[in-house]
């Protein structure tokens, strides 16, 4: 039995903790493809396809909808991509809970808390429920933005927990007083990968086709108000009116500037931590990652936005995610080490 054996329980748990990262970021990039393939309404209902499990079974829904709208949300390849990514969401979910089943029934022998385990199964219970919304609000902006960022914390949470079951070279007590640094490098982040989302869901991608100028200037006419207003339908205001150029100008401009204060802290940041043992490869990774996402939101915007890079530049900010999460669990790990440390000294 596996409850007798703790090195296989602690063994088919770190394997299916890093099965469920890698799925995650999986899942996150074709996300990104569903979005930008504007697939999202492939099947307008939810959880099924016009209330069939696959596609096949709604073949006739399917072309009834193209028919009436040729060049519409609807066709036959864009409800496959709607529905698998569905079903690998659900397979995720069954991921998850294996992961908190194992932690509480085996917290003994893993020697940890079940608590984040137990916070993952409910973010990725919340992360269903807006994925739904996604579908039933017709693609409404706060609510995709809001799955995408959803999307991330999961990725997170992932991260950190695959972060406590993987070995790596003692980081010394003193590194700890980077942690605030890394918490707001992760904030920063956090910021930017809701701008970058906000520019998906409101199609603002190509609002400024030049770089670095947009539409010739710096600072070119905008609407700040009606590009950041929240609660309304894709593509409106909350007038109900269209929304304007220079309010997808604005949304655009935001978050290609607000790029540059992230690129130069995490930059920055990275570039100190490098050398402290321990997250030498974690930093680096940071700093390769920066570069990635400056060559392929410039190639986006030059090039006219292609697929292939519209999603590596997602799944650079994910990655972002998962190596910022790392950097700050094992600067967590080192404040714990170094507290320990202190305690046994004043003993």
């Amino acid at each position: 039995m596996v409850g007798r054996n703790p090195d296989r329980v602690r063994q088919r748990y770190r394997r299916l903790v890093f099965l469920t990262l890698f799925l995650t970021f999986d899942l996150i990039l074709f996300g990104a493809f569903v979005r930008l393939t504007d697939s999202g309404l492939g099947c307008p209902d939810w959880p099924g396809c016009y209330s069939r499990l696959t596609p096949v079974g709604a073949l006739d829904d399917i072309r009834s909808a193209q028919e009436l709208m040729p060049h519409g949300p609807v066709s036959v390849v864009k409800a496959w991509i709607e529905m698998i990514h569905r079903y690998v969401a659900s397979f995720l979910g069954l991921l998850i809970i294996g992961i908190m089943i194992m932690a509480w029934r085996y917290r003994r022998i893993l020697q940890q808390s079940p608590a984040l385990a137990t916070a993952i199964f409910i973010a990725v219970c919340v992360q269903g429920a807006f994925g739904a919304w996604t579908v039933t609000l017709k693609l409404m902006p706060i609510i995709v933005t809001t799955h995408l960022l959803g999307g991330m914390l999961l990725l997170g949470m992932m991260a950190w927990l695959a972060s406590r079951l993987k070995s790596h070279p003692p980081v010394p007590a003193s590194a700890a007083h980077w942690r605030p640094w890394m918490i707001g490098g992760i904030a920063l982040l956090v910021v930017q990968i809701a701008l970058g989302g906000w520019v998906s869901t409101n199609y603002a991608a190509l609002a400024c086709m030049d770089f670095p100028t947009c539409h010739g200037e710096w600072v070119p006419p905008m609407d700040f108000s009606g590009a950041f207003s929240l609660v309304r339908a894709l593509g409106e205001l909350p007038s109900g009116e269209l929304i304007s150029q220079q309010a997808l100008t604005a949304i655009h401009w935001t978050h290609r500037n607000f790029a540059f204060v992230v690129f130069a802290y995490l930059g920055w940041l990275a570039w100190r931590l490098r050398v402290v043992p321990g997250l030498r490869v974690p930093a680096t990774g940071v700093l390769w990652v920066l570069l990635m996402q400056f060559f392929t939101g410039l190639g986006s915007v030059v090039l006219g936005w292609p697929l292939v890079l519209a999603v590596l530049h997602n799944g650079g900010a994910a990655l972002l995610v998962l190596l910022s999460t790392t950097l700050l669990v094992r600067l967590g790990q080192a404040g714990e080490h170094g507290a320990a440390e202190g305690a046994k000294i004043t003993s």
